[in-house]
C-alpha cells in the first residue's frame, strides 16, 4: 500500500522518465536533438564524439559527470570506459600527458621525469621496447648508456665488455671500419682505446706503401696549411717513431729562411736571440745552425755586451785584461782579435801587461835593448814603433835592419853595396838621399815603377829616356823636345799632362799649332783664314777684334743678312750717288743688295731697258785697300 505522499512522488518520477524517453531516446519517427557540448565545458573530440550520451551520463544524471580521464578510465568505475591496464607504466602523469582522445593505445609522447622506477621496469619488452636482438651484450641498466632525451646517441662504458672490439664494431651492432680506414688486419684495440676512438696509436711496422698513401689528409693527417712547401715524401724528413723533430734537407727549399723559421712552421729566433735585422742566412748555414758561420754586426742593435755577456755570445775570457771598458772601446765587429786598446785607462808600466801572457811581449827577434816599451812604442800603435833611440844601438844599421829584427832592403831596393847610412838617416828612413853619380846604367833601369818612381799614368807619351828631359839634380821642371812628339798639341796641353788654354784664351776649336809654335809659345804667329767667308787679305787694314768682337772664333757680322758678302760688314758705308744704274728717262741707283759683293762689276746702262752698257766699272774696291 502506498500512502498519498508516496504516490505523488512516484508519479513525478514516472512523468520525468517519460519526458526523458520522449526527448532523448531516438525514435524512427523523430530526429535527435543536437547539443553543443563545448558549452558544457567538455568538448567531445576523438573517440568521445561518436558515443551515446548515456555512455557517460549514466542513469540520466548530467550534473557531476567527471571530466578527468582517470575518473572514467579505471577499474570498477561507473562509466563503462576502457580501464588502465594492469601492466601500465608506473607514472604520476595524467592520461592526457601521453595519450589523446583519438586512440588510447597510441602513446604520442612520454615525460620520463614523472616515471617511477628504473628504465628496465618498463623497457622489458612487455610494457615498452627492450634491448634489440643486435644490442651489445651488457648487464648494465639502460640509463648507464642511454638518456631519456636521446635514446639513439648512447654513451658506453667499455669496461664491462668482454670479447674483442670487432664482436661489436662489425658495422651492425656498432660502427665498424669506415670505407677510408687504413687497410689493416689489426684488431681495433691494437691502435684504438676505449677511452678515445680517435687519436689512435699505430704500429707503422705493419704498414706497406709510402707515408702519403695514408697521410693524405683523408685517411690520416696530411701536410698542414703551415707545412713547408716541399715535394719530398714524408719519410724523407719524418720517422714513424717521431713525427715531429724531423730531419730536413734544405737543398730542396726555395725562398728565404724566415719564410719557414718564423716560430710557426719551424723554430724562429729564440727569446735570447740577439736583436738584429739580419736574415737567418746572413749568419747561419743550413748545414749547421749553431755555431753561427758569421755575424754581420752592422745590422745588430744595442751594445756589444747585450750579446757578448757569456750567455748569448762569448764574453770576456778569464785571462782578459781587467778593464771596465765596453767591448767596442777596443774590439771591432770586423775582427774580434787584434783589438785596439785605450791605454789611457791603464795604470802601471807597459810590461805589467805586455809580458807575453796578458798581452804580447818582446818577440825573440826584438832588438837587444834595455829600453822600456814606451821608449820606442806608443799606446796608439804598437807597430811600427813610434821612435827608436839609435844612439843606444850597438853595431851597424844592418845589425838590426837585416829583414828579421828590423826592416831590411826590400826586394825592389836599388842594387847597391852601400851601407844603410850612406843614403838613409836614423831620423827619417824615407825619403833617402841618393848620389846619382855612383849609378851606372840608364835612369829607366831604376825608374821603372818598381825599384824607383817611373812614368806616371799622366806622363806624356814618349819613347824618350828619362834624362832626355829630366836631370838628376832636379826631376821637375823638365826640358822637352817637341820634335819627337806625335799627335796634336791638345793631347798633352789639356791642363792635366801639360799647361792648357788659360781661362781668357780666344775661344776656338783650332789646334794649338795653328797659332803657336813649339819653339816659342808667345807671341803667336799670324793666322791665315781659309774660310770662304773671309775673302782676300784684310791684314793691312783690319785687326782681329774688328771682326771677332766677342773673343770667339765665330765672327760678329754687323749686317748678318748680307753674310758672307762684303755688305755683311760694309753695308753702312754704301754711297748710293756713286752707283748709278741708268740716267734715262730718269736717274736710278743700285741698292746695297744688288751690289752686296763690292768686288764685282758695276755697269751704267744707257736707259731703263738695261740692255746696252754705257760704262763698265770693275775692280773699284780691293780688300787690301784700306780706303775701300
Amino acid at each position: 500500500m502506498f500512502v498519498p505522499g508516496q504516490l505523488l512522488q512516484m508519479s513525478k518520477r514516472i512523468i520525468f522518465v517519460l519526458l526523458f524517453v520522449f526527448l532523448w531516446v531516438p525514435r524512427a519517427d523523430a530526429q535527435r536533438i543536437d547539443f553543443d557540448h563545448f558549452a558544457a565545458g567538455f568538448p567531445l573530440t576523438g573517440a568521445h564524439a561518436g558515443l551515446d550520451c548515456e555512455s557517460c551520463h549514466v542513469r540520466g544524471i548530467f550534473k557531476g559527470t567527471p571530466t578527468q580521464c582517470a575518473s572514467c578510465h579505471k577499474q570498477g568505475g561507473n562509466v563503462s570506459a576502457t580501464p588502465t591496464p594492469a601492466n601500465h607504466i608506473n607514472t604520476t602523469n595524467e592520461c592526457e600527458a601521453c595519450h589523446t582522445t583519438e586512440s588510447m593505445s597510441t602513446v604520442t609522447r612520454l615525460d620520463h621525469s614523472a616515471v617511477l622506477g628504473t628504465c628496465v621496469s618498463c623497457h622489458n619488452g612487455v610494457k615498452a621496447a627492450g634491448k634489440s636482438a643486435t644490442h651489445i651484450m651488457s648487464s648494465k641498466d639502460c640509463a648507464q648508456c642511454h638518456t631519456t632525451m636521446n635514446w639513439g646517441s648512447a654513451r658506453f662504458d667499455h669496461a664491462a665488455v668482454t670479447g674483442k672490439c670487432s664482436s661489436c664494431h662489425n658495422g651492425t651492432s656498432a660502427t665498424g671500419k669506415s670505407a677510408r680506414h687504413i687497410p689493416s688486419s689489426n684488431n681495433c684495440d691494437d691502435c684504438h682505446t676505449t677511452t678515445s676512438w680517435s687519436g689512435a696509436r699505430f704500429d707503422h711496422s705493419s704498414a706497406t706503401g709510402t707515408c702519403s698513401s695514408c697521410h693524405n689528409g683523408t685517411m690520416a693527417t696530411g701536410k698542414s696549411p703551415t707545412h713547408i712547401p716541399s715535394s719530398n715524401n714524408c719519410g724523407d724528413c719524418h720517422t714513424t717513431t717521431s713525427w715531429s723533430s724531423a730531419r730536413f734537407d734544405h737543398g730542396a727549399v726555395t725562398g728565404s729562411c724566415s719564410s719557414c723559421h718564423n716560430g710557426t712552421t719551424a723554430t724562429g729566433k729564440s727569446a735570447r736571440h740577439m736583436s738584429t735585422t739580419n736574415a737567418c742566412a746572413d749568419c747561419h748555414s743550413t748545414s749547421t745552425w749553431i755555431p753561427v758561420v758569421r755575424v754581420d754586426h752592422a745590422s745588430v742593435n744595442g751594445t756589444c755586451y747585450s750579446c757578448h755577456n757569456g750567455t748569448t755570445a762569448p764574453g770576456k775570457i778569464p785571462t782578459h785584461i781587467a778593464s771596465s771598458n765596453n767591448c767596442d772601446d777596443c774590439h771591432t765587429t770586423t775582427s774580434w782579435s787584434g783589438a785596439r786598446f785605450d791605454h789611457g785607462a791603464v795604470t802601471g808600466s807597459c810590461s805589467s801587461c805586455h809580458n807575453g801572457t796578458s798581452a804580447t811581449g818582446k818577440s825573440p827577434t826584438h832588438m837587444n835593448t834595455a829600453n822600456t816599451c814606451e821608449d820606442c812604442h806608443s799606446v796608439n800603435t804598437w807597430s811600427p814603433v813610434m821612435r827608436v833611440d839609435h844612439s843606444a844601438v850597438n853595431g851597424t844599421c844592418y845589425g838590426c835592419h837585416s829583414g828579421t829584427t828590423a826592416t831590411g832592403k826590400t826586394p825592389t831596393h836599388i842594387a847597391s853595396s852601400n851601407n844603410c847610412d850612406d843614403c838613409h838617416t836614423t831620423n827619417a828612413w824615407t825619403p833617402a838621399v841618393f848620389d846619382h853619380g855612383s849609378t851606372t846604367g840608364t835612369c829607366f833601369s831604376c825608374h821603372n815603377g818598381t825599384t824607383a818612381t817611373g812614368k806616371t799614368p799622366t806622363h806624356i807619351a814618349s819613347s824618350n829616356t828619362c834624362d832626355d828631359c829630366h836631370t838628376t839634380v832636379a826631376w821637375i821642371p823638365a826640358n822637352f823636345d817637341h820634335g819627337s812628339v806625335t799627335g796634336s798639341c791638345s793631347s798633352c796641353h789639356n791642363g792635366t799632362m801639360a799647361t792648357g788654354k788659360p781661362g781668357n784664351h780666344f775661344v776656338t776649336t783650332l789646334q794649338c799649332d795653328e797659332c803657336h809654335t813649339v819653339s816659342a809659345w808667345l807671341p803667336t804667329r799670324p793666322y791665315n783664314h781659309s774660310s770662304g767667308e773671309y775673302p782676300g787679305d784684310h791684314r793691312s787694314s783690319v785687326t782681329c777684334l774688328d771682326c771677332h768682337k766677342s773673343n770667339s772664333q765665330a765672327a760678329t757680322w754687323t749686317y748678318a743678312s748680307y753674310r758672307p758678302d762684303c755688305a755683311g760688314c760694309h753695308a753702312g758705308r754704301y754711297k748710293q750717288d756713286a752707283h748709278k744704274k741708268y740716267e734715262t728717262p730718269t736717274t736710278a741707283f743700285y741698292t746695297v743688295s744688288e751690289l752686296r759683293d763690292c768686288a764685282g762689276s758695276c755697269h751704267l746702262y744707257t736707259d731703263s731697258g738695261m740692255t746696252t752698257v754705257k760704262k763698265s766699272r770693275t775692280g773699284e774696291h780691293r780688300v787690301s785697300n784700306g780706303d775701300f
